[in-house]
């Protein structure tokens, strides 16, 4: 079921919403059932099979959490020889149905042999629930994770705001409020904020993520199927999937955090602005935050973080990058696309290393633009390896964005330089439109990704406009994030406020995305493929 789908908008939520309530003036442990029953109904929507392996992920995870917290107390060899056999079983569980195939196709292709594929279907969001409950395994062998109560910990895997695409949970994080009683109590503010919150989200992904899709899809087809790109043409698939992107998973972060606020839940913040960041480092702080943190808690620190020297320290960042790329997709471009990160990371722990031995300070505005601009063209060209099919593709693309391939520009400009042209003897113009492959409309291909640049560039994101209403979990526990820590400008003009206006502003856009959503079928979010 899909968060922009009329079932999920008309039937889904209102049922979902109305039975929690109701159920919560008689009895919090029933609401809470509810709500796990209600998750479980709206994963097996997608294909009822794959709920028996979610279950079956839960209980035994459940058992071997319980199991660990009870021989934690002793030596703790016990709880260690558990908590590694029930890591053990859930990336055994992963990698059957993410990575066998992978492997075998490569051990195909370096062989020459020809094992067979096996006849395995990802389900949905099992990257997401196997990594939340192997951090609240650790967390129990640590001793920080306590309450195993198990119609919360259904609850706390199952929940249908964040199964399918994040952000990645903590123990700590949600089991004090499905035990807090306010929870299961009507709550006016936070069902507006909650609702003004969702209809955001959905704006970014219908009015735009999907309307970007129309120009980055049809060029990395075309570069898939062998054709030449040219100069235009690949700069403007890459930016328009680097924006889609951007918007595709703001989208269903906003809309995550807006649907759980309006059952009095606050989630974590997964999305805070990443194309603001002036530096790699900022910008794995800023972009799948949960992820990030779950990657430096639980497999940077624990291979050595920056205890063991600055090679090790690389060694591990990079380690963590490659793994990081694997989990996104069984595929060697998303290893690359790890790959690169770890050596943008790599690159940028070096240049401040390097800076602070010297003396030197930060610069001022124009050196933060040329930094930013410098990370936003760095993220460009990994996101074009992260999209492709394959590496022979990326390379192309890669090398159109280069120039190599020639220019083209509308046939208009042909008479007026063919003078110029024929003095310079230069033959890698072509006059045949700036999108001549995919036959797409230059004029709104360059609105479309301007429009979005100046989304991502000059306006707040959700926290920020919600600012003094506490819509996420950090807020609740005051805890920073970069958005708001490095100040800047203060949007004041966009602050949402409970009033008619906003009431009546948020109504004209939610019946303007139903409008579009009559007229074509719902997508899916591009991170339910990983």
């Amino acid at each position: 079921m899909l968060f922009n789908s009329f079932g999920f908008i008309f039937l889904f939520l209102p049922i979902t919403f109305a039975g929690m309530y109701w159920l919560g003036r008689y009895s919090r442990r029933l609401a809470a059932l509810w709500l796990a029953f209600a998750s479980l109904t709206f994963y097996a929507v997608w294909d009822s099979r794959f709920l028996l392996v979610l279950l079956v992920s839960i209980v035994s995870n459940y058992g071997m959490g319980y199991w660990i917290g009870l021989h934690r107390a002793g030596a703790g060899v016990a709880a260690k020889k558990l908590l590694a056999a029930a890591i053990v079983f859930n990336l055994t569980l992963l990698g059957y149905f993410k990575y066998s195939n992978f492997f075998i196709a490569s051990v195909n292709q370096l062989s020459g042999g020809h094992i067979p594929a096996l006849d395995v279907v990802l389900p949905l969001g099992i990257s997401f629930f196997t990594f939340t409950q192997i951090a609240f395994l650790v967390d129990v062998y640590r001793g920080i994770a306590r309450e195993y109560n198990f119609i919360h910990y259904l609850l706390f895997v199952t929940y249908f705001p964040h199964l399918i695409a994040g952000p990645v949970l903590h123990h700590k994080q949600m089991m004090p409020q499905f035990t807090n009683p306010e929870i299961y109590r009507i709550n006016n503010e936070n069902i507006a904020l909650g609702l003004s919150i969702f209809v955001l989200g959905l704006f970014k992904k219908v009015l735009i993520a999907d309307s970007l899709s129309e120009y980055a899809t049809p060029i990395f087809n075309a570069a898939d199927n062998g054709h030449v790109l040219m100069l235009v043409e690949a700069w403007t698939g890459a930016l328009a999937y680097t924006l889609q992107l951007y918007f595709d998973f703001s989208g269903y972060s906003d809309m995550a955090i807006g649907l759980s606020l309006m059952f009095n839940i606050r989630l974590p913040l997964n999305f805070d602005s990443p194309y603001k960041a002036t530096n790699i480092i900022d910008f794995w702080r800023r972009w799948h935050m949960t992820l990030s943190a779950f990657l430096r808690d639980y497999l940077y620190i624990p291979l050595g973080g920056n205890r063991k020297g600055k090679m090790r320290r690389y060694l591990n960042l990079m380690a963590t990058m490659l793994l990081g790329g694997l989990w996104h997709g069984a595929g060697w471009t998303f290893i690359v696309w790890g790959g690169l990160h770890g050596l943008y990371l790599t690159v940028n722990h070096g240049w401040r290393g390097w800076k602070k031995k010297l003396g030197w300070r930060d610069g001022g505005r124009y050196s933060r633009f040329a930094a930013g601009a410098l990370t936003f063209l760095a993220v460009v060209v990994a996101w074009v390896v992260f999209r492709a099919e394959s590496m022979a593709s990326a390379q192309s693309i890669l090398a159109a964005m280069a120039g190599i391939n020639g220019i083209s520009l509308p046939a208009l400009f042909e008479v007026p330089m063919s003078g110029l042209l024929m003095a310079t003897q230069q033959t890698a113009i072509v006059f045949s439109g700036l999108l001549p492959v995919t036959k797409l409309s230059d004029t709104s291909a360059v609105l479309a990704i301007t429009f979005g640049c100046v989304l991502v560039w000059l306006c707040p994101n959700v926290r920020q406009i919600m600012q003094g209403y506490k819509p996420t979990w950090e807020d609740m526990v005051g805890k920073p994030t970069p958005a708001l820590m490095t100040g800047g400008r203060t949007y004041k003009y966009l602050r949402w406020k409970p009033s008619l206006l906003t009431a009546s502003l948020g109504g004209i856009l939610f019946f303007t995305i139903l409008l579009v959503l009559s007229t074509k079928k719902s997508s899916e979010f591009l991170y339910f493929q990983f």
